[in-house]
C-alpha cells in the first residue's frame, strides 16, 4: 500500500491559475504577472524546488534525531535555473541547496549531513532517470 495520495489539479477556463488538491490540502499554482498569470502562487517550477527543500530539510531532521545530534533547526533555500550543457547544444536544468544548520553541530557532522542530504528521495528522484506515462483522456472529459 501507498503512502502517497493523488493530487489533483483545477483550471479554469481562462489564465494559469490552478487549484491543487492532495487529499484534505488545498493551495493554489499559478504563474508570475510578467509571463501571463496573476501571481496567486508559486510557479510549476517553484513547486519543484520546495518539493526538493521540504524533503531535504525532512530527511535531515530524521537523521540528526536517529543520532542525537543537536539540531535545533534548518534553514534551505532552492534556486533553479537553466544552463547550457557541457556540449551547448542543449539545456540543463539546475538545483542549487543552501542548507544553514541551527544546533551545536561539529564540523565533520555538517559534513555528513551535507552528504546525507543528497539521499533525500525528491533528490533521488530528479537525480534519476524519469518516466512518465502517456497523457490519457478521463472517460467524463468534456469537450
Amino acid at each position: 500500500m501507498s503512502d502517497h495520495r493523488e493530487v489533483r489539479i483545477e483550471l479554469g477556463e481562462t489564465g494559469f491559475t490552478s487549484e491543487i488538491r492532495v487529499g484534505d490540502h488545498f493551495y493554489l499554482a499559478d504563474e508570475p504577472v510578467s509571463l501571463g498569470g496573476k501571481d496567486l502562487g508559486p510557479a510549476p517550477y517553484e513547486l519543484l524546488a520546495s518539493a526538493l527543500g521540504a524533503c531535504t530539510v525532512m530527511t535531515l531532521r530524521m537523521y540528526a534525531d536517529l543520532k542525537k545530534w543537536d539540531l535545533k533547526g534548518l534553514n534551505v533555500e532552492v534556486s533553479y535555473r537553466k544552463e547550457d550543457s557541457d556540449d551547448g547544444k542543449s539545456k540543463v536544468d539546475m538545483f542549487t541547496r543552501e542548507i544553514e544548520f541551527i544546533g551545536d553541530l561539529d564540523e565533520k557532522q555538517r559534513e555528513r549531513m551535507l552528504a546525507i542530504a543528497n539521499k533525500c528521495p525528491v533528490h533521488k528522484t530528479l537525480s534519476s532517470t524519469i518516466e512518465t506515462s502517456e497523457v490519457a483522456p478521463n472517460k467524463n472529459s468534456r469537450i
